[in-house]
C-alpha cells in the first residue's frame, strides 16, 4: 500500500506500516475508511460507558488503542521513532506527565475557561505527537472528553473532514501553527467559529 498525507500528516515509516492488520486495504482511501470505522467504534465506547480520566496516562494510550486497534499493530503504544512532529520519541512520557500536570492545575486555580483549556489540552497533545499516527484524530476525541467533563459539551471541530485536504484543514492546521508559536488565539477562534 503506497500512503497518501494530507498537509501536516505525519508519514508512516516502513516499520509501522508493516503494522497494518487489514492487509486486503490497497488504497489510501480504503484505509481511510477503515480507520473512520474503527474511531467511530471507539467513540461509541467511549460516551456510552462511565469513560476514564482523559488526564490519566494510561486511559490515553486506552483510547488510542480503541481507537486503531483493528487498524494498526502499534496502537496504543507511545511511538519509537523520530518524526516530522512532535518532540523526541525518548521525550514523550516525560512531556507527556508534565502536559497533564499542567492542565490538571489550570482545571484547579480556574486558570482558563473550560474551553480553552481543553483547547489547549489538546494542542500539547498534538505537540507532543505520542503515536506513530493518529495524534490529531485521538487528540481531538481526548479534547472532547476533557471539555465533557468540564463544561458538559463537545467541540464540532469545524462540523467537517479534518483527515483529507481542504480549507478546514488547512485552517486548522495553521491554527495549531500559531499555537506551537505560542499564541492559541486562533485556535479558540476557530473552535467558536463553528
Amino acid at each position: 500500500m503506497k500512503f497518501e498525507y494530507a498537509p501536516g500528516a505525519t508519514p508512516i515509516d516502513l516499520d509501522e506500516a508493516a503494522g497494518l492488520i487489514p492487509a486486503h486495504l490497497t488504497l489510501q482511501s480504503e484505509l481511510d475508511e477503515y480507520e473512520e470505522a474503527n474511531i467511530l467504534e471507539a467513540t461509541e465506547w467511549l460516551f456510552a460507558r462511565g469513560r476514564g480520566d482523559p488526564l490519566d496516562e494510561r486511559f490515553i494510550h486506552v483510547v488510542h488503542d480503541r481507537m486503531f486497534n483493528q487498524t494498526w499493530k502499534w496502537a496504543g503504544k507511545p511511538r519509537r521513532s523520530d518524526k516530522n512532529l512532535g518532540v523526541s520519541w525518548f521525550e514523550i512520557p516525560m512531556r507527556l506527565r508534565q502536559m497533564l500536570g499542567d492542565v490538571r492545575a489550570q482545571i484547579e486555580y480556574r486558570a482558563y475557561p473550560p474551553i480553552e483549556i481543553a483547547a489547549r489540552f489538546h494542542h500539547r497533545l498534538v505537540a507532543i505527537h505520542v503515536y506513530p499516527n493518529g495524534n490529531g484524530r485521538h487528540a481531538r476525541l481526548m479534547a472532547d472528553l476533557l471539555l465533557t467533563d468540564l463544561a458538559g459539551e463537545r467541540f464540532e471541530w469545524g462540523r467537517g473532514s479534518l483527515v483529507a485536504a481542504s480549507d478546514l484543514r488547512a485552517r486548522y492546521i495553521a491554527a495549531l501553527q500559531s499555537s506551537d508559536a505560542g499564541d492559541c488565539r486562533p485556535l479558540l477562534k476557530f473552535l467558536e467559529n463553528q
